[in-house]
């Protein structure tokens, strides 16, 4: 497979037009299918949607024709406009879709104690095991956290992932400089309540204590949610530690299965990106000029439209899923 790069019109090259204007280009509205299944620890359900194609069963029951399952962003879902576009794409590929949701998310209220963070690989390992059953061939696909989770996951199973291959996308790989990345003026006051007044919203649903409550309502940044919440509740010490410990970027030389890592080098939520020294050479690195966060919008002249078409494309053709 052969990279493409990534050259919008000069006026789609702002990076904050590249993050916000997909959200209201993509309008494909795929028809699901939902399973309630349960999480890695049994105590809360969360949702896969598929979006099936015509298909035979070998003698295990398994689905012939490989899936492409996704792992979302922070507060994403399968209606998120990355998930709507990957799945017309894909579908109309001829390959299973599925969208993996982590706790919470999705509609679907935890009924345990943990939500989900940016480094759970359990859980990862967990979703891809239930799929296992189901299909032949799987391949993976994680965007934003979701992606920072997902290579965490190649490199830490290393040759025992289940998925054949991944493609990460606009994936925090250091949790700590995207922290502060969110926090510069445009991140501060439109990204950041975007994210975070939903998260804290549904944290505050919880059985929390009085210190929580307090400490979550007075919560400004991503960082002072992840203080208050993520990190206490997932097993870490502060958000310095689940910082330090989630983020794949340590384990980016330990991948052996191929990984293709998409990033817009003008990504407002990123800080650190990977560089070809951090990788190992089952991994391709893909950083582009502009595309924003989960953006990569183009736009064609001659039928006067936006193209959403380059990373499912890219995904594909490095799949090896493209006719």
């Amino acid at each position: 497979m052969k990279n493409q790069s990534f050259r919008p019109p000069f006026w789609l090259k702002n990076p904050h037009l590249q993050t916000i204007l997909p959200k209201f280009v993509v309008k494909y509205q795929p028809q699901y299918e939902r399973e309630l299944l349960k999480d890695s620890l049994g105590e809360s359900d969360v949702a896969f949607d598929f979006l099936p194609v015509a298909d035979e069963k070998d003698e295990q029951g398994r689905y012939k024709k490989p899936v492409v399952v996704l792992f979302h962003g922070m507060e994403g879902s399968s209606q998120s406009h990355y998930a709507k576009n990957l799945a017309e794409f894909i579908h109309a590929a001829g390959h299973h879709f599925v969208v993996a949701h982590f706790r919470s998310c999705g509609g679907v209220r935890v009924s345990g104690e943990v939500f989900y963070n940016a480094g759970d690989t359990k859980e990862v390992h967990h979703y891809l095991s239930m799929l296992q059953s189901c299909y032949q061939t799987i391949h993976a696909m994680g965007v934003s956290l979701g992606g920072n989770a997902l290579a965490k996951y190649m490199g830490e199973y290393a040759d025992k992932a289940i998925a054949k291959t991944a493609v990460v996308i606009s994936a925090p790989v250091d949790l700590a400089s995207s922290s502060v990345a969110m926090q510069r003026f445009i991140g501060r006051h439109i990204y950041t309540p975007y994210l975070l007044n939903p998260i804290i919203k549904k944290a505050l649903e919880n059985r929390l204590t009085d210190v929580e409550v307090t400490a979550l309502k007075s919560a400004k940044y991503i960082g002072d949610f992840d203080n208050a919440f993520t990190a206490p509740r997932h097993g870490f010490c502060s958000k310095n530690d689940y910082y330090r410990q989630a983020s794949s970027l340590p384990w980016l030389s330990q991948i052996v299965k191929p990984v293709l890592i998409i990033t817009a080098k003008d990504d407002p939520f990123l800080g650190v990106i990977a560089e070809p020294t951090d990788v190992s050479k089952s991994v391709t690195l893909l950083n582009t000029k502009h595309g924003g966060h989960i953006g990569f919008l183009d736009f064609d002249h001659k039928k006067r439209r936006f193209r959403t078409d380059f990373i499912p494309k890219q995904a594909l053709g490095f799949m090896g899923l493209l006719d």
